[in-house]
């Protein structure tokens, strides 16, 4: 009998990891996960008795170093990071320290140990930055011009990812996932933050008035269990060296976004903008084209946005219900 594939999951108690761990202990792999001593583990409290945990802080070498000589893995899912843009803003020390110095330690600490695992690394659209509309649909050869902290991280990360692969021979595959939602996604990210204060309407437990930032941007937004799913294949079958986008291919207003969210909520409310859910910078417009992956692996979005939508509010129907 064929031993079960082991795979490691940085950032397991995270959005993104905790629908990946439900993937692939669907596909029979012992799943291992990076978590801290400080770490909110409600996304996966569901999984503590599948799923081994092991506490280590990336930006700790030692830490990570530890991390290896207790895991031998075959697949390595890089997704710790600080992910929210505003806080790059306030925190870029903290966000540099976190995702770029972070993977530093994990890559090392992976060819000290001599293993050869496949390694996937989480990099974003938020990379493209300021696309120009001639640009539009954004490809993998589109011009990298981060506008925020985070973004420049993620493109530190993203190079980082390409010079490791090309100077030690690092099986690494880099994904560009593109803006990505559902349930669990945490309540600063603007589907979800919408969801959340409807349903907190829907209780009674504000009035009926959603605070907005800038409805204008466009964003291309793809179910989180159709990411995770790439990111599997971008494992499986993704070419190392190489960098694939994750999107849905289509981009939606904000504003369109908030209509079928109230609309789901079946409530009326008052749309009042909060200039302090204002950017400093932000981008009119991300559209991704992800023809590259879907030639190299099939994969392609499956699920609905309404769908979606409709899960995330009744997430955080059962969140607050409780």
């Amino acid at each position: 009998m064929e031993a079960a594939p082991v795979s490691l999951i940085t950032g397991i108690t995270g959005f993104a990891g905790s629908h990946l761990a439900e993937l692939l202990l669907s596909r029979g792999h012992r799943v291992y996960g990076t978590i801290r001593v400080r770490s909110r583990t409600e996304n996966i409290e569901h999984l503590m008795n599948q799923i081994n945990l092991v506490e280590c802080d990336l930006t700790d070498a030692g830490s990570v170093d530890r991390l290896f000589s207790q895991v031998e893995p075959l697949y390595v899912f890089h997704l710790a990071a600080q992910s929210f843009v505003p806080t790059s803003w306030r925190e870029p020390v903290l966000t540099f320290q976190t995702n770029v110095i972070g993977q530093i330690n994990l890559l090392e600490a992976i060819r000290r140990h001599g293993y050869d695992p496949v390694i996937q690394i989480a990099c974003s659209s938020e990379e493209y930055g300021a696309v120009r509309p001639e640009e539009i649909p954004i490809t993998e050869d589109t011009p990298l011009r981060p506008l925020s902290p985070y973004a420049v991280s993620k493109v530190a990360q993203d190079l980082l990812g390409y010079q490791y692969f090309k100077s030690w021979g690092m099986r690494i595959v880099r994904t560009r996932a593109f803006n990505h939602t559902g349930p669990r996604r945490g309540e600063q990210f603007v589907a979800s933050n919408f969801a959340k204060q409807l349903v907190e309407i829907e209780l009674g437990m504000r009035p009926p008035v959603i605070e907005v930032g800038n409805l204008e941007a466009k964003r291309d937004f793809t179910d989180v269990r159709d990411i995770v799913r790439g990111y599997l294949l971008a494992v499986q079958q993704g070419e190392p060296g190489e960098v694939y986008n994750l999107c849905s291919g289509r981009s939606v207003k904000i504003e369109r976004l908030l209509e079928m969210l109230i609309s789901l909520s079946g409530l009326e409310v008052e749309v009042r903008q909060d200039p302090a859910r204002m950017r400093p910078s932000d981008l009119p417009v991300l559209e991704g084209d992800y023809s590259k992956f879907h030639q190299r692996t099939g994969w392609q979005p499956e699920i609905e946005l309404e769908q979606t939508l409709s899960d995330l509010i009744n997430y955080w129907r059962s969140r607050l219900a409780g």
